[in-house]
């Protein structure tokens, strides 16, 4: 193949051996065998993937979105605003005009008045015309009457009070409690505290330090026993287990690691590589097969069949009905036309009948010049096809002549 010829080298640690050279192709030729199909199938559901998102999921998603937008949105829409937004606005003016602007005058009519009126008013003159010079006087009583008594008993009272409890409780404090209890103190000092002190200095202290000397020489030798023991430990588990494990680890099971790993990867490459090429194989087979079996068939019909059919329907069939159509239009129009011209002087005659109207005067025949008339004198002509006028006067010149 060539792909060996565009992966740039790979590169392994130093010291592998040839049997890693040896085994790396066959390992490879494996994985690419148990990879292939997977690749393959992968490749396979992919393309379905896209295939389905591309014919089926787009558009459906695209029906979806139009008829929700249609169904859904637009209806909504048109509800909210030509339905809940004017219905919204009358029922906050209907509960405005029903709950808040009653209890609004109410307030500012009613009640707001009647305190103001009615209870601020006379309180705040019972205030300033009959409480406050009542505490004006109140005042004058108490500090030029009640306060200087107050304060002269006061003083009296308090040197009672000290003449009977406090002169006597300080001298019993001053002169007994504190020197019997300064002697008590030095009595404790002298034949307590200082034995204490020094059977704790000069017994209990070198005897805790003799203790603690023992205790760190035995922690020193229990320490240095298990240090040892721990040093022989770890040595022997580093020499027989870790040493061993590391060994199979670097130098078998990193590279087998790093040849599986590598092998999935260059036969995942090259299985990518194997299902394109068989895709277009099979695509070029099912588009052969598809054009032999249906494009070609279908154009053969498209040009030989329908062609000279639609071409026949066309000119034989769909432009004679296409110019009957249009007279038959024409000749609808027409008629419609008289027929409202006839309905519509149906209707004035109608109104005329029911209701009246205006004279109009009949028509009559223009008078020539070279008829004759009573009254007018009869000039010569020399036309032979001249009528005479008829004789008989209108009865509206008769009439005029009788007034």
């Amino acid at each position: 193949m060539d792909y060996g010829k565009h992966q740039a080298p790979a590169h392994y640690e130093a010291g592998e051996g040839c049997l890693t050279t040896l085994i790396r192709i066959p390992v490879r030729i494996v994985v690419l065998v148990i990879v292939l199909p997977v690749r393959m199938v992968w490749d396979v559901l992919v393309a379905g993937a896209r295939a389905a998102d591309r014919i089926l999921l787009r558009p459906l998603g695209r029906a979806l979105s139009w008829l929700f937008a249609t169904l859904v949105s637009a209806p909504a829409v048109w509800l909210y605003a030509w339905v809940l937004t004017p219905l919204g606005h009358a029922l906050r003016w209907l509960a405005a005009a029903v709950f808040v602007w009653p209890w609004v005058a109410l307030w500012r009519y009613v009640l707001v008045p009647a305190v103001r009126y009615g209870l601020v008013v006379p309180v705040v003159w019972l205030y300033e015309v009959v409480l406050t010079p009542i505490g004006h006087g109140l005042r004058w009583v108490y500090c030029e009457l009640l306060a200087p008594a107050g304060r002269g008993i006061a003083a009296a009272v308090g040197w009672v009070l000290t003449a009977l409890f406090v002169w006597p409780v300080v001298g019993l404090w001053r002169y007994v409690l504190v020197p019997l209890a300064l002697a008590a103190a030095w009595l404790a000092e002298h034949l307590i505290v200082r034995p204490l002190a020094w059977a704790y200095r000069e017994l209990l202290t070198p005897l805790g330090h003799g203790i603690t000397w023992l205790l760190e020489l035995l922690a020193r030798g229990i320490a240095a026993v298990g240090s040892g023991l721990w040093a022989a430990v770890v040595w022997l588990v580093l020499t027989l287990l870790v040493a061993p494990l590391g060994w199979l680890y670097r130098r078998v099971l990193a590279p087998v690691g790093r040849e599986i790993v590598a092998a999935f990867g260059v036969a995942w490459r090259i299985a990518g590589y194997i299902s394109r090429a068989v895709g277009r194989a099979v695509g070029r087979a099912i588009a052969w097969l598809a054009w032999h079996l249906i494009g070609a068939p279908v154009t053969w019909v498209y040009r030989t069949v329908c062609t000279p059919v639609g071409h026949f329907v066309r000119d034989a069939v769909w432009a004679p009905a296409k110019r009957a159509a249009v007279e038959a239009g024409r000749a609808a129009r027409a008629a419609l036309r008289t027929a409202r011209e006839t309905v519509a002087r149906a209707r004035r005659d109608a109104w005329r009948a029911l209701v009246g109207g205006p004279r109009v005067p009949e028509p009559r025949e223009p008078g020539s010049p070279l008829a004759r008339r009573l009254g007018v004198t009869q000039q010569a002509t020399t036309v032979p096809s001249a009528a005479p006028e008829p004789e008989i006067s209108s009865l509206g010149e008769k009439n005029a002549e009788r007034g």
